[in-house]
C-alpha cells in the first residue's frame, strides 16, 4: 500500500520521475510535462504517494484533488519494476483515494504519441474525453467514472 511522501522524499521522487519518463522523451520528441514541473510546488499543493517494494522506491503517484474530480497528475514507475504491477497498484489506489474523498470521477492526461499508455489506461476503463493540440505536442485527456 502506498504511503504519503514527506518533504525528505523530494529528491527520491524527482530521481524516479526522471528515470521513469526518460523513455517518453524519445517517443514524444519533446520534454515530458512531468519533467518540466516544480516538485517543491507539487509537494506543497498535491498529494504525493510512494510505492516501495523490497526497500526500493518502485513508484510514485501524484494526485490533484478538485471539487468535481480527482486528477492523476502522474503515475511513474521505476524502470526496474515496470511490468511488475506497480502502475496498476497505484491506479487502483488512486481510485480508492477518490472514493475516500467522495469523488466519483477520475481524470488524467498523457501524451497522444504514447499509444501504449493510452491503450493501458483504456484497458483499465479510462476513455478518451478529448485530445488537446498544444504548440509542441498533443495531449490525450481521459476520464473514468467510478461507482459510489
Amino acid at each position: 500500500m502506498p504511503k504519503r511522501a514527506m518533504a525528505v522524499d523530494l529528491a527520491r521522487v524527482v530521481a524516479l520521475q526522471q528515470a521513469a519518463y526518460a523513455r517518453n522523451r524519445d517517443l514524444l520528441g519533446v520534454e515530458p510535462l512531468p519533467l518540466m514541473a516544480d516538485y517543491g510546488e507539487i509537494f506543497r499543493t498535491m498529494e504525493v504517494w510512494l510505492e516501495e517494494r523490497d526497500g526500493q522506491l518502485a513508484g510514485v503517484l501524484i494526485l490533484e484533488p478538485h471539487v468535481s474530480h480527482l486528477l492523476i497528475w502522474s503515475i511513474a514507475t521505476n524502470p526496474d519494476t515496470q511490468t511488475h504491477g506497480v502502475g496498476k497498484s497505484l491506479l487502483r489506489f488512486a481510485e480508492a483515494r477518490a472514493k475516500q474523498l467522495e469523488l466519483s470521477t477520475m481524470r488524467l492526461y498523457t501524451g497522444t504519441r504514447l499509444t501504449h499508455l493510452v491503450s493501458w489506461y483504456g484497458r483499465n476503463s479510462y476513455v478518451i474525453e478529448r485530445v488537446e493540440e498544444m504548440p509542441d505536442r498533443s495531449v490525450t485527456h481521459m476520464v473514468k467514472h467510478l461507482a459510489v
